[in-house]
């Protein structure tokens, strides 16, 4: 096998659809501009116009809104196989930041690269429409978990919800996953301080659902953990392809 179809971005579309060779090519050809990353420094800025997008290869990213006073909203956390910049790129200015968690591998992908891909396969271009929807239903879910959830349930779901997108390109399982996030990080996405983080992840741990410690959840009663968030991966889509 080649590289390519080894990646975590092959892996992803994999799900959607039965890539072709022709369609593996042209994956080959966007991820021929490859760069690294130090953790910390942002890769775009909100606001920033005329900026690449990126192929998340290995690591991890968070995408986050700054406010006025200096508190941030992270939005999402980006793992391998995710594009990065995606929609800024079609919009011409980014309306939020990307700082790697880690230092980071991608590949960078220019609007023109992407435009061609686009009209050469249009079966792939379908597929990166398909991964940006389920990027988009992602948002949803956390809107709904922020607004909705209690804070348990909300580190639940969120907490299964990264096992599941780290599982469909072979970083997770329902036993656990490899996670570089700090409590620091878990408050500012699920909106919680982190004195109320560290207090959520200790009362799942007592309860015999999960444990998360240096690096790495450990799922021991998946699912009760599931029936906690009341967690329904079903948004998620990626249970097969659906083109051939």
């Amino acid at each position: 096998m080649t590289s390519v179809e080894l990646s975590p971005l092959t892996r992803k579309l994999s799900a959607f659809v039965a890539l072709s060779e022709v369609e593996l090519a042209v994956l080959e050809r966007l991820h021929q501009r490859r760069r690294s990353f130090v953790a910390g420094r942002d890769m775009v800025h909100q606001g920033q116009s005329a900026q690449a997008a990126y192929i998340l290869s290995a690591g991890w990213v968070c995408s986050y809104k700054l406010q006025a006073d200096g508190t941030r909203q992270i939005v999402d956390f980006q793992v391998p196989g995710d594009f990065l910049g995606l929609r800024s790129v079609l919009l011409r200015t980014s309306d939020h930041s990307f700082e790697p968690v880690v230092d980071i591998e991608a590949a960078e992908v220019l609007t023109s690269d992407l435009l061609d891909a686009f009209a050469q396969t249009p079966r792939l271009a379908t597929a990166i429409l398909w991964a940006a929807s389920r990027d988009e239903a992602m948002v949803v879910e956390h809107l709904v978990g922020i607004g909705r959830r209690d804070a348990d349930a909300r580190m639940a779901h969120f907490l299964l919800e990264l096992g599941s997108r780290l599982a469909l390109v072979g970083m997770g399982s329902k036993e656990g996953y490899d996670c570089p996030l700090t409590q620091y990080h878990l408050a500012d996405t699920l909106g919680l301080s982190a004195v109320h983080v560290n207090r959520v992840l200790r009362q799942l741990r007592e309860s015999g659902l999960v444990t998360f410690r240096d690096g790495h959840v450990t799922f021991h009663a998946y699912g009760g953990l599931v029936d906690l968030a009341e967690f329904d991966p079903a948004y998620l889509d990626q249970t097969g392809p659906l083109l051939k």
